[in-house]
């Protein structure tokens, strides 16, 4: 038998993530039945104290076994948990150690959206890849540098550690468990039995693009800020730098640590967000879109706006633009 441990850590935990997990977990032996299978999963919610009260009160958690009696786990899942992060690992220490134990004692390790940061507080996933919900995502690299983080990616497996992207794409992420642990026909039966999308793709569609100020580079805002109000024309690099009277290196290595991006990106990043809220509200067309923002090239604009949203320019509007699916739609 497979064993199962589903976290309940201090804090302002997802109770989403807690208790839909462990719905979809403890169907398994149901859909592994239907394949004329025995039981081969036991699953736990798995705490450091018998109660865990969250949402400030609202409610609480009663786990099945602490920590210190379960001695030997296959696989345990860390759901995410809202708050001062700094504080949540201190209060959590007891379960970021014993996260710990049972890794190295065999065990694979999932962190559900944010839980992202609970798993990298132990250590392991240093030099590793690692998604995590992209609202989150430069306090994240802020906080574990030595992290990888793929802040587009729906899911990451790497040495037996899973991190899944923001709000409900963990259920992708514990169907894509269902299947590593299950079978490929346990996990498209679980996928139809939960109506998730066993397939979906990254979380480039979802991404708004915030820009990072939140550092005390004040040279590097003013080139953000610059960028921002000129977003019509193409500036750069070389420009930028002779304005701030700095080297170009000396912007770029300044920019990117103050941003997680370079310049280039940076510039991309802010026009093409243009372009999403113009693709989204008005009917213009995609070239109109485009000559906004300073671009000419419509070979070169696509790819950059594939390569950040996923989608084609066409594809963003037909998704997102509701007078434009009502207008095709209906014609």
């Amino acid at each position: 038998m497979k064993h199962i441990s589903i976290l309940v850590p201090e804090g302002d935990c997802s109770l989403t993530n807690i208790e839909g997990t462990h719905q979809i977990m403890c169907r398994l032996n149901d859909y592994l039945a239907e394949e004329g299978r025995g039981p081969e999963f036991i699953v736990q919610l798995v705490g450091q104290h018998e109660e865990t009260r969250m949402k400030k009160g609202l409610f609480s958690v009663r786990p099945e076994v602490l920590l210190q009696d379960v001695s030997h786990t296959d696989l345990i899942i860390i759901p995410a948990v809202h708050g001062n992060m700094q504080q949540i690992m201190t209060d959590n220490k007891l379960m970021l150690d014993w996260i710990v134990k049972q890794y190295k004692g065999g065990a694979a390790v999932a962190a559900l959206c944010i839980g992202a940061f609970v798993l990298a507080g132990t250590g392991l996933l240093d030099g590793k890849s690692c998604a995590t919900h992209w609202e989150f995502a430069s306090r994240f690299r802020q906080m574990f540098p030595s992290v990888n983080l793929i802040d587009d990616r729906i899911i990451t497996d790497e040495n037996n550690l899973y991190t899944s992207g923001g709000a409900y794409s963990w259920l992708n992420l514990v169907v894509y468990l269902v299947e590593k642990f299950a079978g490929r026909e346990t996990a498209i039966r679980c996928s139809k039995g939960f109506e998730i999308d066993i397939e979906r793709g990254g979380q480039s569609p979802f991404i708004i693009f915030r820009p990072q100020k939140g550092h005390q580079d004040m040279v590097v805002r003013k080139a953000q800020e610059y960028i921002e109000a000129n977003i019509h024309t193409q500036i750069s690099v070389a420009e930028l730098a002779s304005m701030l009277a700095l080297g170009r290196r000396n912007l770029e290595r300044r920019f990117k640590n103050a941003t997680a991006n370079t310049v280039k990106e940076y510039m991309q990043r802010v026009k093409i967000e243009a372009v999403k809220k113009n693709l989204e509200s008005t009917q213009g067309g995609v070239y109109e879109a485009m000559a906004e923002v300073g671009y000419s090239d419509p070979k070169t604009f696509r790819a950059i706006f594939k390569k950040l949203t996923g989608l084609s320019p066409l594809q963003y509007r037909s998704k997102y633009n509701r007078n434009f699916v009502a207008y095709t739609s209906n014609r």
